[in-house]
């Protein structure tokens, strides 16, 4: 499967003009080629920039700035639209699973019925963890936050699985993705199970792959755990949603590293740390602490026009989006999953729900939300779904690092195979002091 190179079938991205970019202090003129992907803006290629002008670009933040060419995710945010390989993200969640999008992501099809049984195996087959890694969760604290235990623990991979870390060979760059893939749940229920002082609980082959999470999360030596085939589809479209988003901030972080030559595991440690940002990964739990702070519906009215107050530090949290200017397609689906949640596990009235809803409502006609296109995320919905499964708030990150590994693997997989990769080196704007003389320590004042 790992020979399957899509690239060469679908073609680089074309050349399509050229801009003139011109130098009113010199007179020179310069041409950049322009150039065309598959779908999506065309880009000005500056990679001679510097070289025949003297000159960088200037983009914190890098939002004008495409990194990369790539054949994973196409993401329009002015149109909502959201495709894995051409494929909409609404079809993939109404009708594949996780590990299904997964070899989407990895190899560029979804699989036929021999190919996924095949792989499916495989992930399932790599789903425990060395032993000796009981002893390196037994260094964290109990209350240290599950993310950092992640961290530490992807990180250490590379230590326990050398021979996935040599990525030039094709066969062990295989086993490192499905590795990472497999063992990502057993890592984040562990962590979870460190932290409230239960038993680890291994890995079962006969469950799926989000059944095997829940199971591993919840289930304790004493009983049988019961596994809701309704909790475990909606765990699985969870992951399907967050399984990779384009060139994200984590992502990005991904690349950056790999391209320095890092071994697998430390890109992925990488990105989790990187997606423990509260402004990442961590808003999900923070539209859950805006709720809890709102309190009841009649408080909304005062919570809205304290958003509105620029000088107010008060924000709508699940609002809104980077690249999103329209809504948030995620958050249709995960909308309706979060209803079924709550039916599943008995829950008629949930006032937080109810007072998203309400939020929700409420913003969607108000004129300062809708000039501006604040329409909610996936954030805003999968907080209060992870809370109705019975997650701590300190899981919700965790879960979400879950779900993206595959996006993840399949980012740096592509990275690595890219002819053109170079080690990543952004410049800078230097704004400090010019050369200065050294003053020794006795004449300083």
């Amino acid at each position: 499967m790992d020979t399957v190179d899509t690239r060469a079938t679908l073609g680089d991205p074309s050349k399509c003009g050229h801009v003139t970019l011109i130098d009113h202090a010199t007179g020179k003129q310069y041409d950049l080629p322009v150039l065309q992907g598959s779908e999506g803006p065309k880009v000005i290629d500056v990679q001679r920039l510097y070289r025949d002008t003297g000159y960088f670009t200037y983009d914190p933040g890098y939002t004008s700035t495409g990194s990369c060419d790539s054949q994973i995710t196409f993401l329009d945010g002015e149109k909502g639209i959201l495709r894995h390989r051409g494929y909409a993200i609404e079809d993939l969640a109404e009708h594949s699973d996780y590990l299904e999008v997964c070899h989407l992501l990895l190899y560029g099809e979804l699989p036929n019925a021999g190919q996924k049984a095949e792989f499916e195996h495989d992930i399932t087959y790599h789903t425990m963890l060395h032993e000796q890694l009981q002893y390196f969760y037994r260094g964290f604290r109990r209350d240290a936050h599950p993310m950092a235990v992640m961290v530490g623990v992807v990180g250490a991979l590379s230590a326990f699985y050398p021979d996935s870390t040599d990525f030039h060979d094709v066969q062990k760059r295989r086993l490192a993705t499905h590795q990472l893939i497999a063992k990502m749940p057993t890592i984040a229920a562990m962590a979870y199970k460190y932290s409230v002082g239960q038993p680890f609980v291994y890995p079962r082959n006969d469950l799926s792959y989000a059944g095997n999470f829940l199971h591993m999360t919840f289930s304790v030596p004493s009983e049988d755990y019961k596994i809701s085939p309704a909790l475990v589809r909606a765990m699985d479209r969870i992951f399907i949603l967050h399984a990779d988003h384009e060139q994200n901030a984590s992502t990005s972080t991904v690349r950056m590293a790999s391209s320095s030559g890092a071994n697998p595991f430390a890109c992925i440690a990488a990105g989790i740390a990187s997606l423990w940002g509260p402004a990442h990964g961590g808003a999900n739990q923070a539209v859950l602490t805006m709720l809890q702070e709102i309190g009841t519906k009649d408080h909304i009215p005062e919570f809205i026009k304290r958003a509105k107050d620029k000088n107010d530090p008060f924000r709508l949290m699940g609002f809104g989006h980077r690249v999103y200017k329209n809504y948030d397609p995620r958050a249709t689906i995960l909308r309706t999953s979060t209803h079924e949640v709550l039916e599943e596990v008995g829950i008629k009235d949930e006032p937080l729900l109810d007072l998203a809803m309400e939020l929700e409502k409420i913003a969607l006609e108000d004129e300062y939300f809708v000039e501006r296109k604040l329409f909610p995320n996936v954030d805003f919905y999968s907080g209060i779904t992870l809370k109705a499964f019975g997650f701590p708030t300190s899981m919700f990150t965790p879960i979400f690092a879950l779900g993206r590994t595959a996006g993840w693997v399949s980012q740096w997989k592509e990275m690595i195979k890219d002819p053109q990769q170079k080690i990543d080196r952004p410049r800078q704007l230097y704004t400090g002091h010019q050369a200065r003389p050294y003053v020794h320590l006795d004449q300083r004042l």
